[in-house]
Parts: structure tokens; C-alpha cells; sequence
């Protein structure tokens, strides 16, 4: 009896029990929120770490949206002369790649996580869902910044043309962008649970991500294809990040398709790579050490 309660009293003394987990969904939220400071390091590591030695530094954040967009005007808008609805050609190629970037973003470093983050992981207990979350919030953090480029020239074309017309549905900005972060992530938990079987994984990703885009509307209008092919049209929809970026570019600048049917649609999907990613990710996160 006296070794019971001496039990039971070192039982209560402890500030902390680490036990293993039971649920394939549990969150353990309450212990991201205990480690919210180890959260905002790491959200400080990923933003500043990545231009931290380079020449130009933060000036990235808009050199290289710069860039991709004045190379699909040449290539997409002049060359291949593909129409915008009407719309600025920078504007139209900027809104894409703004939106695409942040998702792109998220799943690339996300199917990272457990490779990248094996020794942190392998010597110090912290939740591990902290990490993908720092993932989304660091790039959240870069698509704001690459937001106000955007809304910059979106300015300056509503002074200087009739041809953008932003309207109320600018308030799904934060519906589409929680979208965004939840596709990406939850890709990027499968992904990168599979990657510490499966390395070559890793290199497929990237090119993966590419093929993509070329199945979204980034650039290219969804009414290209009106009274062309239908069938390649719901195809295309059928991608979440279509629905998307199209009511990005109706809310932001009046052209493009809002359909919340396929809006509901991406939202569902999400909700299941959501689901999936962090079971994977649970179930994964027990043994990976084993397989790293």
C-alpha cells in the first residue's frame, strides 16, 4: 500500500506525461498551443532562413513573381497569344501565380518535413504537427507579401483602365487562402509520410507540383474552352485549386468563373486530403525514425 501511494505521488509531481498516442486523429491542439513559441521559431527559421545568404535577400519576395510573370506574358500572352477575358495580361498571369505559389509552397516543403527534420525529431519531444503548421504559416507570411505586389498593380490599372472590376466577393480572400493552405498541407503530410520509404519521392514532387499548374487555370482562362471541349473543361475542374484561383481572378478583378458548387467540391476534397494526411502523418510520425 505504502509503495502504491508512493507511486501515485510521483505521478502527480510530474509537470508533463509524454505517452504514446491512441487516436489516429488526435490533434493534441492543446499541445501545439503550449509550444506556440517553439511554433512562431520555427515560422522565424523558415521565413528568414531561405534568403538569409543571399545577394538580394527579402527583395526575392517580388523578383521572382516579377519574373515568372513577365515570362508568361512573352511566352502564354505574345507567342501563344492566349486570351485573359479582357483582362491586363500582367494582372491576369500575376493573380494566378500569386495564388499557385502560396499552394505550391506549402505541399513542396511540407513532403519535406520528416527527412528535412529527422534529427531535430530524433533527440527532443515536441509536437510534431508544429512543423507543417510553421510550413503554412512562414508561407503565408511571403504570399502576403507577394499579395500587396499584386494589389499594387491592381491599383494602378483600376486608376488607369475600365477593364478590372474588384466587387464583394473580395471577402472569400480568407475562405480561399485557409483552402490553399489546407490542400497544401494535406498533400504534403501524405506525401512526406510516404518519402521515409520511398526517397525517390522527393524528386517527383517538384515536377509533380509543375505538371499541375498546366492542369490549372494559372495560365490559361477556364473560358478557352467553352464550345471546344467540355469534357477537358470538367477535367480541369475537377483539379480544387481551379475553383480557386477562378473566383481569385472574379473576386480581385470581375473575370473568371465563381462557382460555389465547385467551390463546396474543392472544400470537400481538402477536407479528405486533410483527414488522410494527418492519419498518415500520426501513424507515420511513431516509427518513422526507424525508416529515416
Amino acid at each position: 500500500m505504502a509503495a502504491d501511494n508512493l507511486v501515485r505521488k510521483g505521478k502527480e509531481n510530474w509537470s508533463m506525461v509524454i505517452q504514446p498516442k491512441s487516436k489516429w486523429l488526435a490533434l493534441n491542439l492543446g499541445d501545439v498551443w503550449k509550444y506556440r513559441d517553439l511554433l512562431m521559431l520555427f515560422v522565424r527559421r523558415d521565413f528568414v532562413a531561405v534568403y538569409k545568404q543571399t545577394i538580394l535577400g527579402p527583395a526575392w519576395f517580388f523578383i521572382q513573381p516579377i519574373l515568372t510573370t513577365i515570362t508568361f506574358t512573352i511566352i502564354f500572352g505574345t507567342i501563344a497569344k492566349i486570351p485573359t477575358d479582357d483582362l491586363p495580361q500582367i494582372l491576369f498571369y500575376m493573380s494566378g501565380i500569386t495564388a499557385w505559389s502560396y499552394f505550391a509552397d506549402c505541399i513542396n516543403k511540407t513532403s519535406k518535413i520528416f527527412v528535412a527534420n529527422a534529427n531535430i525529431y530524433g533527440k527532443v519531444y515536441f509536437p510534431r504537427l508544429i512543423t507543417p503548421l510553421s510550413i503554412v504559416i512562414s508561407n503565408l507570411i511571403k504570399f502576403g507579401i507577394q499579395f500587396l505586389l499584386f494589389s499594387a498593380f491592381l491599383a494602378y490599372y483600376l486608376i488607369t483602365t475600365d477593364s478590372v472590376h474588384p466587387n464583394v466577393y473580395m471577402l472569400l480572400l480568407p475562405v480561399l487562402v485557409l483552402m490553399m493552405a489546407g490542400f497544401g498541407m494535406g498533400l504534403g503530410l501524405i506525401i512526406s509520410s510516404m518519402t521515409t520509404k520511398y526517397r525517390d519521392l522527393t524528386h517527383l514532387v517538384t515536377f509533380g507540383v509543375q505538371l499541375l499548374m498546366y492542369g490549372t487555370t494559372v495560365a490559361y482562362p477556364l473560358s478557352i474552352m467553352e464550345g471546344k471541349s467540355e469534357l477537358i473543361r470538367q477535367i480541369v475542374m475537377l483539379n480544387p485549386m481551379t475553383p480557386i484561383i477562378e473566383a481569385f481572378r472574379y473576386a480581385f478583378m470581375g473575370a473568371g468563373e465563381l462557382s460555389f458548387f465547385h467551390l463546396a467540391y474543392s472544400a470537400t476534397v481538402i477536407g479528405i486530403l486533410m483527414i488522410v494526411g494527418i492519419i498518415i502523418f500520426n501513424r507515420t510520425e511513431k516509427s518513422f525514425m526507424d525508416t529515416v
